[in-house]
């Protein structure tokens, strides 16, 4: 596991937020989570993000040290693993005694759900890093979460590392808050935060350092040729990427975002990740035919793309 970085992080691979694989009895199943790591590192990923995809909200405080420790141990040397704290003041306690004697470099701060203020987001996100050491990317959701001269100081300070932005909009081109986020702290810290379709006005208007992703599970190698692709300026290359991840985006903006994804990564064949966490539930079995089939699509996209990589 990657234990020293830099803000060039941000800009030098899809940041991966996989699903996470369970058991029937909601263990751990290190050998279906070590699957998955497998197939995104050997498409090109080197940052992985457990988040939202894998339900973190929902894991027990009681299982978190163990959870992350299985993790640490199925990645590559060179691979950047990021876990996740929250969502409320009472877990990031308890995560921040955890990560203190753990090698990681950056944590996620989840969106706070507990009743809150911007000025009570900001003292509990600075009492994380004092207890814990370990500086946070700040996950954003909603308009004004934190005010971007607070942000500034947070980076300032040393406690904030980066921004993952998913504030959504009617048009993405159009957001005087990330403006803001971006005067206060640079582009180069902030990621978007929301899937390969929305990385594109967010990189080609604003400069942004990268994206967050969860297709990218199935096809890491297409998600990277397409954050290439965006980085080079290739704004038409970068959009004939995007289509094949459109299928399955469309289902997941359907019939919700993690419970497809989940259920994605088992119908493709990547990895079984058994039962999901309640609070959620799998998705419906009505839409198991779809995800499937877009699923498949996609993987066989990536496999086909990977091949001539190797044969160029």
């Amino acid at each position: 596991m990657l234990t020293t970085i830099d803000t060039s992080h941000l800009a030098r691979s899809v940041l991966a937020v996989p699903p996470f694989a369970l058991t029937g009895d909601f263990e751990i199943n290190r050998e279906a989570n070590a699957k998955l790591i497998r197939h995104l590192e050997a498409g090109g990923v080197s940052t992985l993000l457990y988040g939202g995809n894998a339900n973190v909200h929902n894991w027990p405080v009681s299982k978190f040290a163990a959870w992350l420790d299985s993790l640490e141990e199925a990645v590559a040397e060179d691979t950047w693993l990021i876990p996740s704290v929250g969502p409320d003041w009472g877990k990031l306690v308890d995560e921040a005694a955890i990560l203190k004697s753990r090698r990681y470099p950056v944590a996620m701060a989840l969106p706070m759900i507990a009743p809150q203020t911007p000025e009570g987001v900001v003292r509990g996100l600075q009492d994380f890093v004092d207890r814990s050491g370990v500086p946070l990317i700040v996950y954003i959701k909603t308009d004004q979460y934190v005010p971007a001269e607070a942000m500034g100081r947070l980076v300032e300070q040393g406690a904030v590392f980066g921004i993952k932005y998913a504030v959504p909009r009617a048009d993405l081109t159009q957001d005087s808050y990330l403006q803001e986020l971006i005067d206060a702290v640079g582009a180069e810290r902030i990621v978007s935060g929301f899937g390969e379709p929305p990385a594109l006005p967010h990189l080609t208007h604003f400069k942004l350092a990268g994206f967050t992703a969860g297709c990218v599970c199935i096809a890491p190698h297409l998600s990277m040729t397409f954050l290439h692709a965006l980085k080079r300026g290739d704004e038409a290359e970068a959009r004939r990427q995007l289509e094949v991840f459109m299928p399955l985006e469309a289902l997941r903006e359907r019939h919700n975002a993690i419970r497809v994804l989940h259920t994605a990564v088992s119908l493709s064949g990547v990895a079984d990740m058994g039962p999901i966490l309640p609070l959620l539930t799998e998705a419906d079995p009505a839409v198991h035919g779809d995800i499937r089939e877009a699923a498949r699509a996609l993987l066989a996209a990536e496999m086909t793309a990977r091949q001539k990589a190797a044969a160029a």
